[in-house]
């Protein structure tokens, strides 16, 4: 395995006006590792996804995929070998399940668009994948409950056998023994793969189950980062707040 991250942050600042999100972080994630990015609301986790993806610029340091700063990059080449299960699925309503799959193979913007019947089964074996039979590939998505709807955003995540997937808070909305299958998928899927995978989460079931590695946030920095079998003993006074959830410690309740 190549010693040069998959996906690298060196000292990464971002603010909004006065408020400063990040303030230097540095993470590192190697190729096939799945990485948990934790935190209370407001730390910075979907900022940093977002620079990562470029849909936020940061203002400084430095964001490299397999060593090439993503400045420097073709961003719809890089784009093409990215996945997303966006919080809420974030299914198009006017489009049935499987268009809503096989839309990055449909649309006009790639190189070889796939023709419908190819799309289709496509879309097919990609929600067989994630425990859905063939008949849900017609309906809409209001037509389907919030479980199936976020196993169709994680069928549509894994449609192009993406090198990276990001994962938005996959367990929210859902109840406890939905968002177990769900935990359960994502291993599965990320493992089946081969990708490497960034994870924001509130969710500790979530970290315990996905998780390679997990990385805390907080003030803008990484206050902690380590494997998960070194989360529970760690020292760190953030962390042990964190996944313990007390009351008592130095991240302040928000009223």
């Amino acid at each position: 395995m190549s010693d040069v991250p998959k996906i690298e942050l060196r000292d990464v600042h971002k603010a909004f006006g006065e408020n400063r999100v990040l303030a230097g972080v540095n993470l590192k994630v190697m190729k096939g590792e799945s990485l948990v990015i934790i935190g209370g609301s407001g730390t910075g986790k979907s900022v940093t996804l977002k620079c990562i993806l470029g849909i936020e610029h940061h203002d400084s340091g430095e964001i490299t995929i397999d060593g090439t700063p993503v400045d420097d990059m073709d961003r719809r080449a890089f784009l093409r070998h990215f996945g997303m299960l966006f919080q809420g699925a974030a299914l198009f309503d006017s489009m049935t399940v499987w268009q809503n799959v096989s839309f990055r193979h449909t649309h006009t913007h790639v190189r070889k668009p796939l023709k419908k019947k190819q799309a289709r089964e496509l879309a097919i074996e990609k929600l067989r994948r994630v425990g859905l039979a063939p008949e849900v590939a017609d309906l809409y998505p209001a037509e389907i409950s919030g479980g199936m709807q976020k196993r169709v955003g994680l069928a549509r995540a894994i449609a192009t056998d993406p090198e990276v997937i990001f994962f938005d808070e996959p367990t929210a909305g859902l109840d406890p023994i939905m968002a177990g299958v769900i935990n359960e998928l994502i291993r599965e899927l990320v493992e089946e793969l081969g990708s490497t995978a960034i994870t924001i989460t509130h969710d500790m079931t979530t970290v315990r189950t996905v998780s390679d590695h997990v990385a805390m946030l907080h003030g803008g920095l990484v206050r902690w980062s380590g494997h998960i079998r070194e989360m529970d003993t760690a020292s760190d006074p953030y962390l042990d707040q964190f996944i313990h959830g007390r009351a008592e410690g130095p991240i302040a309740a928000v009223r």
